[in-house]
């Protein structure tokens, strides 16, 4: 084949290849945005049966465990974080890959939801509750989660509490470390061995700020956990429980 005609295959082949990988990208990036949507649809329907009432400056949150459980039966609980969009409905899988890619009706779909680690048994006997979720660059999820290791939501007080509710209670926590760190796995944690001292200061050692409260091994912790968004990255919240109602 003359030099000419092969050149003029390749830069043909290279441009088909181009354009496959234009329409690919467009189509995931499609998919995501219709995924995402549909996810914010479920959330308006599920908010209706959550309510949030202000009464002398104490919040008080009334949910329908019963209703939301007929949809699925995996709900656990609720979670609110100030300043942030994080108020979502919390499911507990069989393992932690299924709400990766599923939401709350158990459908597929890529934005998944926000779900705690399989290992945690909400008896009241863990030491370390774990919940995760996407960060998605619509703020939905845990797409806010970044906030939390900004000067700006560190200087607000009001944004270290942390609200969790479950049919046994309303769990008050409050934040002791917020940080990014590549992809390590050794906060997910959900058992100890006489370390539990050890692992918290850890925790608090790696935090950007000093949230000036301490913690011993006596403590019961909820740790919240993304990505960064961009790379291998993760941010991490780390919360002291300080009373349950």
């Amino acid at each position: 084949m003359p030099k000419r005609k092969l050149k003029k295959w390749v830069i043909i082949t290279l441009v088909i290849l181009f354009l496959i990988g234009i329409i690919y990208s467009s189509y995931n990036i499609i998919i995501w945005k219709l995924d995402v949507d549909k996810n914010k649809e479920v959330k308006r329907n599920i908010d209706k049966k959550i309510k949030i009432k202000i009464d002398n400056d104490e919040t008080k949150y009334k949910i329908d465990f019963k209703s939301l459980k007929e949809i699925n039966p995996d709900t656990i609980g609720y979670i609110n974080v100030n300043n942030t969009n994080i108020a979502y409905v919390v499911v507990k899988g069989e393992n932690n890959k299924y709400y990766l890619k599923h939401n709350f009706e158990k459908k597929y779909n890529i934005a998944g939801w926000i779900f705690a680690d399989y290992h945690n048994k909400f008896d009241e006997s863990d030491k370390n509750i774990i919940i995760y979720g996407h960060n998605t660059k619509d703020g939905s999820m845990f797409g806010t989660l970044n906030k939390v290791v900004t000067k700006e939501w560190y200087k607000n007080k009001e944004n270290y509490s942390i609200v969790l509710v479950t049919e046994k209670a309303t769990y008050n926590y409050q934040v002791f470390s917020t940080y990014t760190i590549n992809s390590e796995d050794y906060y997910i944690r959900t058992e100890f061995n006489n370390d539990f001292y050890e692992f918290i200061n850890k925790l608090k050692n790696r935090s950007v700020y000093d949230y000036n409260i301490e913690v011993n091994e006596n403590d019961k912790i909820l740790t919240l956990s993304s990505c960064t968004g961009s790379g291998e990255g993760r941010v991490v919240l780390h919360a002291k429980l300080i009373n349950k109602q």
